[in-house]
């Protein structure tokens, strides 16, 4: 069995930055002797069609000189996944993107693909899948997944876009922590909130936080901390 790569990221785009363009020196490194990858755009940020996600994957991955072809388009998605080279999902509505992995009855075959080593990138809810379960998304239900369980590659849940409460702030709803908080009033998992600019890289059995922000480790009936980048992640 091949080692397991997977780069699970916050976001896909930085202010300022063209789409994925903060990963694009890791992703050399990441993707390196790999032609082509499949893409799944089920998210479908902001209701864009498959294709048009599609598109702009396309064109990101066009100075790497890999090809991207979207899982959409082909006959027999399972042949595709267990064929690809490597994978990326993109970000955009996690709950779409659940609903649509276990109605194609796919969630298992690509699960299976990346443990066997077939390298797996994901941003926003493509890394919330990398997790046991996708209950720390900050989407909204706009379709109802028939399961919340996800890929479980890593031993924790990630909210990605992971945003610090301003003192500032005038506004009076719940924050990130609070919202984390009550997730553990009634689940055991393990939260890692990722800040936008930071990801988590996994070789094999060992999990590391990258990026240029710390992140923060939330753990049912401890108080949080912060793990700097490069640290090894166990729990």
């Amino acid at each position: 069995m091949m080692m397991k790569q997977i780069l699970l990221a916050s976001t896909s785009t930085m202010f300022g930055e063209e789409y994925l363009a903060y990963l694009q020196p890791e992703l050399k490194s990441f993707f390196e002797g790999i032609s082509e990858i499949v893409f799944i755009p089920f998210a479908r940020p902001g209701g864009i069609s498959h294709d048009e996600y599609t598109e702009k994957v396309r064109e990101a991955f066009h100075s790497l000189n890999i090809k991207v072809h979207g899982l959409h388009t082909f006959t027999d998605p399972v042949e595709a996944i267990q064929q690809a080279e490597g994978f990326f999902t993109g970000g955009g509505n996690t709950f779409l993107l659940v609903q649509q992995l276990h109605h194609l009855n796919l969630m298992e075959d690509l699960k299976a693909a990346v443990q066997g080593g077939t390298p797996y990138l994901g941003t926003s809810a493509g890394s919330n899948i990398g997790g046991l379960n996708m209950k720390n998304t900050n989407d909204m239900p706009i379709v109802y997944p028939s399961d919340f369980t996800t890929m479980g590659l890593v031993p924790f849940n990630i909210n990605a876009h992971y945003l610090d409460p301003d003192p500032k702030s005038t506004h009076n709803g719940e924050t990130r922590e609070t919202r984390i908080k009550e997730f553990h009033v009634f689940n055991e998992i393990p939260v890692v909130g990722l800040r936008e600019g930071s990801w988590i890289r996994v070789k094999d059995d060992q999990v590391t936080t990258e990026g240029t922000k710390a992140s923060r480790i939330f753990i049912k009936d401890q108080e949080p901390y912060e793990l700097g980048s490069g640290s090894i992640l166990r729990f």
